[in-house]
């Protein structure tokens, strides 16, 4: 059992699907902060160079296994094995990107430079644009659960009739569920998918796109000049052995870390008990509140624990990954019923979370409230 099934034993009983309250909270986040212990904000260059070089490691030795001993299997033991090593490998894969991630956020070390040079060489090597999705992530931090202004998983209405009536039944949500874990990552990416409305072609990889601000095109390009460097290199790597072995070795897997994210940013932000906000209610800590923590055992540890301490993690995003789930339990007693973990099982949670999180409406009898629940 991971992390976060460790932290919130005692909760397994409660109900789970019990509404997080609405009301303005009773506390500020300068009180969150007051409560979590000092060391829990110190990033330590040492403590996330190890956890860096750790990643690298694993996926060098799934790498090295596959190259050299998968081909020497008989068949049909090594179309067994490929699956295998493509689920294992895709799942590195996440927690390395899951460190880019945080470098995103400067919770890695104390060197800004240092955060995003490292950032800007891991995530070009998984085809993610660093800069675009610092500057666009930021923004879903600063907006979360924002009707109007969230960047990222905006919840579709009732009168989008695609979703609330073709694609709500049985097979439409297994054809949703394959497609959103296949696809949605680039498609996110290149045509924002899954991204709030704007006036004007909106994709991470357009420098004029109104996700971003002028004073941060010019990184755009440099995300842009990271991807042409990653195509490339990847192209010069195909063509020196062959394209059905960098899709086994490479592209395979990172299919699998395409579904990891889409699968877990998904339930992170899709629950029925979380509400999301209009303008006239919408605040940042109550936004930042309507997430959910989730045991995904083992997982809680290979992807960093931001399966299990992503609340945290939207309060204050700069405590390092190594320090989220110390913090939550410092914060819990405070935060009260506004915290939500889910101890459901994953695949369960999963599934549920697809057939009732379809769209959102306010309460009835409540239309003019600003606050809007997951419907089916």
């Amino acid at each position: 059992m991971g992390a976060g099934g460790r932290m919130n034993e005692a909760t397994a009983d409660t109900n789970v699907l019990k509404r997080v309250p609405t009301a303005k909270t009773p506390f500020e986040i300068s009180d969150l902060k007051k409560a979590i212990p000092p060391h829990c904000f110190k990033r330590s260059l040492a403590t996330s160079s190890y956890y860096l070089f750790r990643d690298i490691a694993i996926c060098y030795t799934f790498y090295y296994l596959a190259s050299n001993y998968i081909p020497l299997l008989p068949k049909p033991l090594n179309y067994l094995a490929w699956p295998i090593y493509w689920f294992c490998q895709g799942s590195s894969f996440m927690g390395i990107w899951s460190i880019g991630h945080d470098l995103g956020h400067h919770a890695f070390s104390e060197y800004q430079w240092l955060d995003d040079t490292l950032g800007f060489i891991l995530h070009s090597s998984f085809l993610t644009p660093y800069f675009s999705f610092k500057y666009s992530h930021r923004s879903h931090h600063a907006h979360t659960n924002s009707m109007e202004y969230d960047e990222v998983w905006i919840p579709k209405r009732k009168a989008d009739t695609l979703y609330s009536e073709v694609l709500n039944n049985p097979l439409g949500n297994l054809i949703m569920t394959v497609v959103r874990l296949l696809l949605s990552f680039p498609m996110y990416f290149t045509f924002n998918i899954h991204g709030r409305e704007y006036n004007g072609f909106a994709s991470h990889f357009y420098p004029q796109s109104p996700i971003f601000n002028a004073s941060e095109r010019k990184q755009i390009w440099l995300s842009d000049a990271g991807m042409v460097v990653a195509f490339y290199a990847l192209y010069k790597i195909a063509a020196a052995t062959s394209a059905t072995w960098l899709f086994c070795i490479y592209g395979a897997p990172l299919l699998v870390m395409n579904a990891h994210f889409i699968f877990f940013t998904f339930l992170h932000h899709s629950h029925p008990s979380l509400a999301h906000y209009d303008s006239r209610e919408w605040d940042w800590i109550r936004g930042a509140l309507s997430t959910v923590d989730r045991d995904y055992g083992i997982f809680n540890t290979i992807f960093h624990d931001v399966t299990c301490a992503h609340v945290v993690h939207h309060l204050i995003s700069t405590i390092p990954h190594y320090h989220t789930v110390e913090a939550t339990k410092a914060i819990k007693p405070i935060l009260g019923d506004y915290y939500k973990y889910d101890d459901t099982p994953i695949l369960k949670a999963f599934w549920r979370e697809t057939k009732e999180c379809i769209f959102v409406e306010p309460d009835e009898g409540a239309e003019n409230s600003g606050i809007y629940w997951f419907r089916k």
